[in-house]
């Protein structure tokens, strides 16, 4: 384990899709060329859980979840390499190994606090408020619009790599965007690196959850991550599979998506 190293968020490179701009008519033209690619995922029920999963799994509910928006890739070393150039900032320590220094991989090494400073200063640079994702949110886009379905892309498992998100040539996490898009047109949901939500976690949380637009527990000591890792076997990266880490904690398997609330 790597001990923390409290970093302010960064600033990324990138855009903001047209079909978009008419949900943020107030950003200027400069900030909306500063935004994260972004998509838009819909309102809608949600199957939650897995009975043919653990424990922490069950029981399958149904929640409502709002309309938001969430990041089409997972951020980057490239993006995040703005953050440590702009600000100064110490490196994430992974980056002195070369599988995972690829501008084009997700960043790694990075802890919950970290990835939340991050939105926190990309909310005051563009001028809009950007989050991590809550439990809920990610697992509804995930699915795709597949409800019920194991993984992002159906119910079978890979067979020609039984690793997704793993880069066989260099080790460490592939790059983003390499396999197919799931239905909300998300790049790297299952199998890359684990990614950190909003919510505390607790494992009975399902039987108590609300049934619309769930936040997860009011405290806790671990935070919940989502979506398996290159490291891990198969069946941590189903949509239902849920995942908890010590929020200080800086692994080689765990990343960050962005969120956004309309």
């Amino acid at each position: 384990m790597i001990d923390i190293l409290l970093l302010p968020a960064l600033n990324i490179a990138g855009w903001l899709p047209a079909p978009y701009d008419s949900l943020v008519p107030s950003m200027s033209i400069a900030a909306k060329s500063q935004c994260p690619e972004m998509v838009l995922i819909p309102d809608g029920v949600l199957l939650m859980g897995s009975e043919n999963g653990m424990d922490n799994e069950k029981p399958v509910h149904q929640v409502w979840v709002d309309k938001f928006m969430i990041g089409k890739f997972p951020v980057t070393n490239r993006e995040y390499r703005i953050f440590v150039e702009d600000r100064g900032a110490a490196e994430p320590p992974f980056w002195r190994e070369e599988p995972f220094s690829d501008p084009d991989k997700p960043v790694v090494g990075i802890s919950w606090f970290e990835a939340v400073a991050y939105c926190a200063w990309l909310s005051e640079r563009i001028g809009c408020h950007f989050r991590l994702p809550t439990e809920a949110e990610w697992e509804r886009a995930a699915r795709g619009g597949k409800e019920g379905k194991l993984y992002p892309w159906g119910d079978l498992p890979p067979s020609e790599r039984p690793h997704p998100g793993h880069d066989s040539e260099r080790g460490g996490p592939e790059r983003v965007g390499v396999d197919e898009a799931n239905g909300f047109g998300l790049y790297d949901m299952s199998g890359g690196v684990h990614e950190w939500c909003s919510d505390y976690y607790d494992a009975a949380y399902y039987r108590t959850s609300p049934e619309r637009n769930p936040q997860g527990p009011s405290s806790g000591h671990r935070r919940v991550s989502r979506g398996g890792s290159w490291r891990h076997r198969i069946k941590f990266s189903r949509c239902a599979a849920r995942s908890s880490l010590l929020p200080s904690f800086q692994y080689g398997d765990y990343g960050f998506r962005l969120a956004r609330t309309i």
